[in-house]
């Protein structure tokens, strides 16, 4: 997986106003109040594209277009639901539209990794393996992998994200889970 400045893992967010407060003071000409939700979930979208392209100035030019949606589609926003997931459809959507334009990537070449760190040097070829792995799933497989294994979603915020019924989240990321075993263990890396 490329490099970036964005650290993957958990998502954090800032304390202090609620979403639903920055959407009506966005809605009432605050461009502050978008900022800070630019602010907060930038980090999540970038982190949701890179790991969907595995390539970071895709990743970034996605992004650039899901708070472009965003702001366009604020007044469609309904409170009832978490503004979190509302994004995340939207960020999903977006990566998925850019993965069907795009023309298929040539094989990433394998970068030395200079380091006196061996644990270091086996951890990112891993990553490297694992992103290379996921190339191997169908885009909606992907999508749940990811969803789930690196977000930490459950399967019904899964299902509402991407449109489509618990049974099936969980039938895709059977399969790809199945899938993935096979590729990793080809390559030389075995699960625990």
């Amino acid at each position: 997986m490329p490099e970036t400045n964005y650290s993957p893992g958990q998502v954090y967010f800032e304390k202090g106003e609620n979403d639903t407060a920055l959407v009506e003071q966005t809605l009432a000409g605050d461009p502050r109040a978008f900022s800070q939700l630019v602010d907060r979930y930038q980090k999540a979208v970038f982190n949701l594209a890179l790991r969907m392209l595995q390539d970071a100035d895709d990743a970034e030019d996605v992004a650039q277009a899901v708070f472009l949606k965003i702001y366009e589609r604020l007044a469609q926003y309904n409170p009832h639901y978490r503004f979190f997931s509302w994004i995340y459809r939207i960020a999903m959507n977006e990566t998925l539209n850019f993965l069907r334009q795009r023309k298929p990537m040539d094989r990433m070449e394998e970068n030395t990794v200079e380091t006196s760190a061996m644990e270091d040097v086996e951890r990112a070829d891993t990553a490297w393996q694992i992103g290379e792995a996921l190339k191997e799933l169908s885009t909606d497989q992907r999508a749940v992998v990811v969803l789930k294994h690196f977000e930490g979603f459950s399967y019904e915020e899964i299902a509402t994200i991407l449109n489509v019924s618990e049974k099936k989240v969980k039938s895709r990321l059977f399969s790809a889970r199945k899938i993935l075993r096979v590729v990793l263990e080809q390559r030389g890396v075995h699960a625990t």
